[in-house]
C-alpha cells in the first residue's frame, strides 16, 4: 500500500467550509451539527445562537488539531480470471476436451440454424 501525507505550514488565510444541519429541538430551541462530525454539535434558543455556539466549539477544536490530506494509491488488483490462465496447459486430456466442446458447439449451432429455417418457412407460408 502506498500512502503519503500532504502537510503544509499553518496558514491563517485558508478557510474551511463545513455543511451544518440545523434542526428544531423537540422542546424548543435549535441544534446545529457539523455534517460528518456528529460529535461537533451545539444547541441554542435560536438558529443564530446555535450556529454561534457551534462556530466557537469548532474553532476551539480546530485550534488543538491539525488537518492533513492523505493520498492513497489503491493496490493493483490482479484480474480475477488470471489465476486460472494456463492451469490445464499440461493436462493430457486438454485437446480431447477442446475437441468435445467444439463438436457440441457445432451441433448446437446446427440445431439453431434448423430452428431459424423453420421459423422463416412458417413466415413465408403466412
Amino acid at each position: 500500500m502506498n500512502l503519503s501525507f500532504l502537510t503544509s505550514p499553518r496558514r491563517k488565510s485558508s478557510k474551511l467550509t463545513y455543511d451544518v444541519l440545523i434542526e428544531d429541538e423537540k422542546y424548543g430551541g435549535f441544534s446545529a451539527t457539523v455534517i460528518g462530525l456528529p460529535d461537533c454539535q451545539a444547541i441554542g434558543a435560536t438558529k443564530e445562537e446555535a450556529l454561534t455556539s457551534l462556530y466557537e466549539r469548532l474553532t476551539e477544536r480546530l485550534a488543538k488539531a491539525e488537518i492533513v490530506s492523505m493520498k492513497i494509491e489503491p493496490p493493483k488488483a490482479e484480474h480475477p480470471w488470471m489465476k486460472f490462465a494456463g492451469m490445464y496447459k499440461d493436462n493430457p486430456l486438454f485437446d480431447e476436451v477442446q475437441a468435445y466442446i467444439e463438436a457440441e458447439r457445432r451441433k448446437l449451432d446446427a440445431e439453431m440454424e434448423e430452428y431459424y429455417q423453420q421459423l422463416d418457412a412458417e413466415d413465408k407460408v403466412k
